[in-house]
């Protein structure tokens, strides 16, 4: 999952920079979202193996 947020924050920062405003705010939105997605995931898989 945090592979897919590396992927759409490039494609943000190259769509940034190409002058394509909409494409890079929208991957950069999709990525914020994957990201968290990955942290609350992440810290119920911590807490899980602490309660085991």
């Amino acid at each position: 999952m945090l592979r897919w947020t590396i992927i759409f924050i490039i494609i943000a920062i190259i769509a940034g920079v190409l002058g394509f405003g909409g494409i890079a705010g929208a991957s950069a939105g999709i990525a914020k979202i994957i990201f968290y997605i990955f942290l609350v995931l992440f810290v119920l898989s911590l807490l899980k193996g602490l309660v085991k």
